[in-house]
């Protein structure tokens, strides 16, 4: 039995990671991708995905996450994507020519502020933390067009405050997208 693909997108510091793992451990039979993975396996000739350029490498990225994420759904795996999806992105994650699973597609977008608050205060290594990328994957997102409706404002949220509404969000299935992402109704 085929299971559903959320994609969990937002700007660097809106939650995605952290909400992600643990949405994908609230079923019985999940995975959780994330998308930073898929950049990090780029031994060589790969450049950051921000930087000028780097369409044609994100697109391909993009591609492998989306068939890796469509496989596990059809394998009968809730797949949790988590990344910084654009809808200029979404074509290259999903196949409308195949018998897809269902997707959702959910936005995490806290104030710029604190978005950029939220990412300087991570530790990890390879953390995005400089102002500039952070506020300018920000912008990217801050109008989505007819996908406005997909966005969840986290901005005083805490972690576990954002993981229920956005299993509530799923559960009732207020983020599928249509066929067609771009459009109204997506």
């Amino acid at each position: 039995m085929q299971a559903d693909v959320v994609l969990l997108s937002g700007p660097p510091g809106a939650g995605k990671t952290t909400t992600a793992r643990r949405l994908a451990a609230t079923y019985a039979k999940a995975v959780h991708l994330h998308t930073d993975d898929f950049w990090h396996v780029i031994v060589s000739g790969g450049i950051a995905p921000y930087l000028p350029g780097s369409d044609p490498q994100n697109r391909t990225v993009m591609a492998a996450v989306g068939r890796a994420a469509r496989t596990y759904a059809e394998g009968g795996f809730t797949t949790v994507v988590d990344g910084i999806i654009g809808p200029w992105m979404l074509p290259h994650v999903l196949d409308p020519a195949s018998s897809a699973p269902r997707v959702h597609y959910v936005v995490l977008r806290p104030s710029r502020a604190e978005a950029l608050r939220r990412a300087q205060a991570r530790s990890a290594p390879d953390a995005l933390v400089e102002t500039g990328p952070v506020t300018a994957m920000w912008d990217q997102l801050a109008d989505l067009g007819p996908l406005e409706r997909h966005v969840l404002d986290t901005t005083s949220q805490r972690p576990e405050e954002t993981l229920a509404v956005v299993r509530a969000a799923v559960d009732g299935r207020r983020f599928v997208l249509s066929a067609h992402p771009g459009d109204a109704r997506g």
